[in-house]
């Protein structure tokens, strides 16, 4: 007890520094979130429930069912090395810029200012195309009842009742993420196990011939989400634990659910659901299970649409924090301590694009955005992965282990991307390659923007929840200014 009583003492002696050091997230609702909540977070941004429909259409439709089997292992493989090489900065701190930071702490800003683009890309685009889907499920399921529903009215709608949500709280956002999500997945499994295996599925041509890379894309996009957690690291609890596992565990379970989507395309058990999601009753299915077909996935969709606007907003308060966006992005609310001028903003941007798609429809448009949003997210895990092996590197902690993570996942990625972007430049289709072009130089335009016009932000770059004052015994350690002049802790006191 010597050192304890020493430690004591010394507290009753020391001088405090003349500035307490205070975390740069600490205007966010600190140490709130459990374990399960931050679950659910990142599982509602995959939408397990509407993947396990997607994936069998996808596999049925181009006639790959082996194939695709084994396309979602690989995928889910694949997306759990980059988890791996996620794991290791969210072991070591929490940061509500999540991919962003982390890239940071690897690679330096410019990869840091990349992997911000490409998840802002990713997460609101995702939000838009989730926010789509399930505003037609809600018109549908309102002409179901024989009441009419416009679209200018059911978007904006929706749009307020999410916005609400998370702004109320993250708490109770998760909480309502997690009902809706479990029992959309209930359903849905229930209807794969238990189904009609003996219906005849009536598929629909497709409209692409590349079947093995619309697999890999759906089977990669499907698990894309799983990081979302990383933005709430200050707001969980116990941050460097309940993320990394969170992290770590949502690829194999939403994997398994995929691989059991797969494997009832496979054996036909999954005819019946997709007869249900793209005929209705027209295939004799039961008017009960499409119109419970219909609010499991629109309550999926809506759910993903919420927490992927939730994980966006964490993005962008960061990045105001760090002044590389305007200083307003870090408002937070006085009494919910949520970050709503974030929320209204990506809010108000997912309902324009999202009520855009419902008025003068999707065509072309619709499906390059799946794919520049499939693009951007490819960017975004490569770049992380590729971070995380010079991250350990430099402070001396490089594993075999981490080292093949991210040289294996990080090459899947690389080959993902190019085949991605071959297949559209032979079919002559450019939105999707220039895209990545405008991803990939993103972050070297906007590091010579910020030099010319905010120095400051780069030294603020890279923000995570750091220990205050009130966090350390007094005299157990030591403080000092840091580049820009705000107080951190630096070590251990009493050496």
């Amino acid at each position: 007890m010597s050192a304890l009583t020493d430690a004591i003492a010394r507290s009753f002696t020391v001088r405090e520094p003349g500035r307490p050091a205070l975390s740069p997230m600490r205007a966010l609702g600190r140490r709130q979130l459990s374990g399960v909540e931050v679950l659910a977070q990142s599982v509602a941004t995959t939408a397990p429930a509407v993947s396990m429909v997607v994936l069998p259409v996808t596999m049925l439709t181009h006639g790959h069912l082996l194939g695709g089997m084994l396309t979602i292992l690989a995928a889910t493989v694949a997306v759990t090395l980059i988890a791996f090489c996620l794991s290791q900065f969210t072991r070591r701190m929490a940061a509500a810029g999540g991919l962003h930071s982390f890239a940071f702490r690897g690679s330096g800003s410019r990869a840091a200012l990349t992997a911000a683009v490409a998840m802002l890309v990713k997460y609101v685009g995702s939000a838009v195309m989730t926010l789509y889907h399930g505003g037609q499920a809600v018109i549908a399921l309102f002409a179901f009842a024989g009441i009419g529903a416009p679209a200018p009215i059911v978007y904006p709608v929706l749009a307020v009742c999410i916005l609400l949500c998370l702004v109320r709280s993250v708490r109770f956002a998760a909480i309502a993420i997690l009902a809706i999500e479990t029992c959309s997945l209930a359903f849905i499994v229930g209807l794969m196990l238990f189904g009609d295996s003996a219906s005849q599925v009536a598929i629909v041509p497709p409209t692409s011939g590349h079947g093995m890379l619309a697999l890999m894309l759906a089977a990669l996009f499907a698990l894309a989400g799983f990081e979302s957690a990383a933005f709430f690291g200050p707001e969980a609890r116990r941050p460097l634990v309940t993320v990394t596992r969170t992290v770590l565990l949502t690829p194999v379970i939403c994997g398994s659910l995929f691989v059991l989507a797969g494997w009832s395309a496979w054996t036909g058990r999954s005819d019946t659901l997709v007869n249900a999601y793209l005929h209705g009753t027209a295939t004799g299915v039961s008017p009960l299970v499409v119109i419970v077909l219909n609010v499991g996935l629109c309550c999926s969709w809506l759910a993903s649409a919420m927490s992927s606007s939730n994980a966006a907003s964490r993005l962008v308060y960061s990045l105001g924090v760090e002044r590389v966006l305007p200083s307003w992005c870090a408002r937070v609310h006085r009494s919910f301590r949520t970050p709503d001028v974030a929320l209204t903003l990506v809010v108000g941007v997912v309902m324009l694009g999202g009520g855009t798609f419902a008025i003068l429809g999707t065509g072309v448009v619709f499906g390059d955005l799946r794919l520049v949003v499939r693009g951007a997210v490819i960017v975004a895990y490569v770049v992380v992965a590729v971070a995380s092996v010079l991250f350990l590197s430099r402070i001396g902690e490089q594993t075999p282990g981490v080292l093949a993570a991210g040289a294996l996942g990080s090459g899947a990625g690389v080959a993902v991307l190019g085949y991605l972007l071959y297949v559209n430049m032979i079919d002559a289709s450019y939105v999707v390659p220039i895209a990545v072009i405008v991803i990939l130089a993103s972050g070297l335009s906007w590091r010579a923007h910020l030099r010319r016009r905010r120095p400051d932000a780069l030294l603020r770059m890279g923000a995570f929840d750091s220990a205050e004052t009130a966090d350390v015994l007094p005299g157990a350690g030591l403080f000092a200014a840091d580049a820009t002049g705000e107080t951190i802790l630096v070590g251990r006191g009493g050496r």
